[in-house]
Order: structure tokens, then C-alpha cells, then sequence
């Protein structure tokens, strides 16, 4: 029998858009981390400081509420974060459109919010993952980490086939060649491994300012820019993190507002009057769906496991 829940109603102070703002945190259509069932409700198996948790969240947008449930160790700690993770800390106020795309794209979507999760291992192992391969691979990579090392989410995770991420101790024991065999390579094994060494080092930095973040969290090996980006988005829910060295990103952003893809170099010139609000303009042209037409040749995926030697 299912323990009862932990149980929260919040009331925003504005149209909140749970399912678009939560879904920031998904990894993929198979993101064993998340759920959206057929009542509309997200489901999420999280890791916290006090332990793993299920979270549940229904938008009720006729009362104005979200209705939110937790089960787990972490069931309190997660449902203290709701409002965070639902962009109640994200403010627009600062940020000018400027270009008449980015006007329309804000008019189309006034009530677009970040949400933050505070919690920089859960955002940086699956941006790891992601680093330089397709997405397919990446997310395939991730679902095969979560269902090797991970565990099931507390309370109804199992019935909803809900997981949750590895521990840090879990991640520091997984073996070279087990690791290739969820195609991921020398290199991103390694990064992952060395910043579970140091978790909870990291997870500190989600208490400062986002450039300040960023030099920690990049002063390890094999962690980027991009990958750093991708954690103050989604951990820290920094207006002012932009994602160099994506593969669509800057020809994207290039294409919406001139006509013409940019590089990485040509981008950063380019948001440069946006600073430091510079993320949302990749954000507000994401969701409104501004991409440049994918008729060029795709990233392959690649393989790293060694294809055996027959010796004679």
C-alpha cells in the first residue's frame, strides 16, 4: 500500500503554465525521471538534499491553484521547491524585446517563466551525457544510466514507472566498460565521475550568482561552457545563460532575427545589449517555435563500444 502523501496548494499570482515550465526539466520523450499522465498531472522522481521523492503537480487554472503531493525522504523539501520549479523566482521585468520578433514572440507568451530547481547534479550528469552527440543517443544514454544505477521513485513511482537518478556514491562505482556500454565515452565518464567526487561541493554553487557559478563548476575537467549553460538554466534558472557551442543554437537564433545563422562568436556579439538577460532570447524564440528549416545534413550517431579483434 501506497503511503499517503504530503499534500500543498499554491496559488501563483499568475497564469502559470505547469506543464510547459516543469517540462523544462525533462530529458527526452523517455525521461524515466518524468511523467505526464492522461489526468494532465507531472509526474517527477527527484533526488534531493533529504532524500529521493515523487512529486505530483495539477494545475487547477479555473481556482487559480496547483495542486502539488510528494511522497519520499525528500517529500517536504520538494514541495517547499514547488514555487521555484515553477518559475515563481523568475523575473521578466528586466528584459526589453527590442526586435519585433522577440515583441510578438512576448506577446504570445506573456506569462513564460524559468523555473529552478537548486539542484546542480541533477542538471549536470544527463548535460554530460549530452555533450557532442544526438539527442537520441544522449537520451538513450540517460534512460539506460537512471534504469542501471538509479532507483525507483518512493510512493507510486513504481506503478508509474518513475525513477530517480543515481546517488553520487552510485555514480563513483560504475565501471569503465559499463559506461561504454550505455554509449558513453572515456571522456564524459570521466567528468561525471569526477564531479561526484566533489557533489557536494557543487551543489553549493547553487546559492550564487550564475558567472560565479560557472567558473566552479567549469574548473573541472571536461565541463564547458555549454555544459555549464545548461545547468544554470535549468538548476539556477539563469535569465542570462545561453547555450555556445550547441549545435542548432546559434544558427537558430541567427536565422529568427537576421535571416542568416550565426555562429557561436556572431551570437554572443549579437545578444550582447541583452546582458544580462541574454538567455531569453533563445527561450522566447524556442517557444514560439522559430527554428531554421533542418534540411541540412544531421549530426550521426556515434558508437563507443570497441568492435571486437578476431586475433588469428
Amino acid at each position: 500500500m501506497t503511503a499517503e502523501p504530503r499534500r500543498r496548494t499554491w496559488r501563483p499570482d499568475w497564469p502559470c503554465q505547469v506543464a510547459s515550465v516543469a517540462g523544462q526539466q525533462r530529458r527526452g520523450r523517455g525521461d524515466p525521471t518524468y511523467r505526464a499522465d492522461d489526468a494532465g498531472r507531472i509526474w517527477r522522481g527527484v533526488r534531493t538534499p533529504l532524500g529521493p521523492a515523487t512529486l505530483s503537480l495539477e494545475s487547477r487554472p479555473a481556482d487559480g491553484e496547483v495542486h502539488a503531493r510528494a511522497w519520499g525522504d525528500g517529500a517536504e523539501w520538494m514541495l517547499d521547491a514547488v514555487p521555484a520549479l515553477l518559475g515563481a523566482d523568475d523575473d521578466w521585468s528586466a528584459f526589453e524585446p527590442r526586435h519585433p520578433v522577440l515583441v510578438e514572440a512576448r506577446r504570445r507568451h506573456p506569462h513564460a517563466r524559468l523555473g529552478r530547481t537548486g539542484l546542480v547534479m541533477e542538471s549536470l550528469v544527463p548535460s554530460i551525457i549530452e555533450q557532442k552527440v544526438t539527442g537520441q543517443e544522449a537520451f538513450a544514454g540517460f534512460r539506460m544510466l537512471v534504469h542501471r544505477y538509479g532507483e525507483r521513485a518512493p510512493g507510486p513511482g513504481p506503478d508509474l514507472r518513475l525513477w530517480v537518478q543515481p546517488t553520487p556514491e552510485q555514480l563513483r562505482t560504475v565501471p569503465s566498460w559499463e559506461w561504454l556500454k550505455m554509449h558513453v565515452d572515456h571522456a564524459r565518464s570521466r567528468a561525471i565521475v569526477t564531479a561526484a567526487r566533489v557533489a557536494e561541493s557543487l551543489e553549493r554553487t547553487s546559492t550564487l550568482p550564475g558567472e560565479e557559478a560557472e567558473k566552479r563548476i567549469s574548473s573541472l575537467p571536461g565541463i564547458g561552457v555549454w555544459t555549464c549553460a545548461e545547468v544554470r538554466q535549468r538548476a539556477f534558472g539563469d535569465p542570462d545563460a545561453v547555450s555556445f557551442g550547441d549545435y542548432h543554437v546559434a544558427k537558430d537564433v541567427g536565422w529568427a532575427l537576421t535571416g542568416t545563422p550565426f555562429t557561436d562568436e556572431e551570437m554572443a556579439d549579437y545578444l550582447e545589449p541583452w546582458r544580462p538577460q541574454r538567455g531569453r532570447v533563445p527561450t522566447l524564440l524556442g517557444l514560439a517555435g522559430l527554428h531554421r528549416p533542418r534540411h541540412g545534413a544531421r549530426m550521426a550517431p556515434r558508437t563507443h563500444i570497441p568492435a571486437r579483434v578476431t586475433r588469428h
